[in-house]
């Protein structure tokens, strides 16, 4: 992959960024201004089996939750589906790139790791990666997930055989298995030890969770939509680089650009959905981090919100 580079976010951009989501989220800017590649449904190719499936995933400080992701995709055999699973990673985080330097010696059928290093100011800004999987897939669809979803046992095979045929633009599971808001002290993301190993969640820790439309870790569109329209590629905004994680205002843009605010649902069993307090993303002890985190906890109380 050719290296690319991107200009640097400014506070213009913020305030463009802040006006942008408005407008786009109300339905005051038509999306076909900055999307004029969408292809008609029908002309999108009908997959059949074994499906080609990419699953697209960031992982920033998070490598003991994309332990249990890359462990599920190791563990249970995958039949009617060829994964490729790409991780977008930057080398500055020791315990991811360990992490995957340990995955990339693990084998399993069907299954094709593509771990790609990203400069960190990259990295931060989702869009960036997953624009350039987009545009460079050859899958028939596109998993865009985060690094806290585990695929478990079947769930990718039964997802393969709900696709076949199907001229969507976008689909997402309207059930995952989700655990409460755990602390760093839980026993799911306890790091007593960093040695990079195959393992196992406890499924005894999650319940269901509905979804209502296809958020950021749950969103699942066609290969040729993918290839067509990139993720956000023609919003420059989502093209910057940034000196920390941006909120991931992106998807909901993606959605709008590709007609999409909610997306069509689909019935999957097995996936799991690791919900957490504290963000990788966020200077560890800063203010706005202690500002995230009370704000999460109260969407997850009242709200049952990721």
């Amino acid at each position: 992959m050719k290296p690319q580079s991107y200009p640097p976010f400014t506070r213009i951009d913020s305030i463009k960024e802040f006006l942008f989501r408005f407008a786009a989220t109300k339905g005051l800017i038509p999306y076909t201004w900055f999307n004029k590649n969408l292809p008609p449904k029908e002309q999108l190719t009908l997959a059949q089996l074994p499906l080609n499936l990419e699953i697209v995933s960031h992982c920033w400080n998070y490598s003991h939750l994309l332990t249990y992701q890359l462990s599920s995709l190791v563990k249970y055999p995958l039949n009617n589906v060829r994964v490729t699973h790409t991780v977008f990673y930057s080398v500055d985080d020791s315990e991811t790139t360990q992490l995957i330097e340990y995955f990339k010696t693990q084998e399993a059928n069907n299954l094709t790791w593509n771990f790609i290093p990203l400069p960190t100011e990259q990295l931060m800004r989702r869009a960036i990666g997953r624009n350039i999987a987009a545009k460079n897939t050859k899958a028939d669809w596109v998993w865009f997930t985060d690094c806290d979803v585990v695929f478990h046992e079947g769930s990718l095979d039964q997802l393969a055989e709900q696709l076949v045929n199907r001229q969507d633009y976008l689909v997402y599971p309207e059930k995952l298995f989700a655990t409460e808001l755990l602390s760093k002290s839980d026993s799911l993301l306890e790091q007593t030890d960093n040695s990079p190993a195959i393992k196992e969640i406890d499924k005894s820790k999650f319940k269901e969770l509905f979804f209502s439309r296809a958020t950021g870790p749950i969103q699942i569109t066609h290969g040729d939509v993918a290839r067509a329209c990139g993720y956000c590629d023609d919003l420059k905004i989502y093209q910057t680089t940034v000196e920390r994680w941006r909120k991931t205002y992106d998807d909901r843009a993606f959605r709008w650009l590709i007609n999409q605010p909610q997306g069509e649902p689909i019935e999957l069993t097995n996936v799991f959905f690791i919900r957490h307090e504290d963000k990788g993303r966020y200077k560890k002890g800063s203010f706005f981090s202690k500002i995230r985190k009370a704000i999460r906890k109260i969407k997850s109380n009242v709200f049952n919100k990721r």
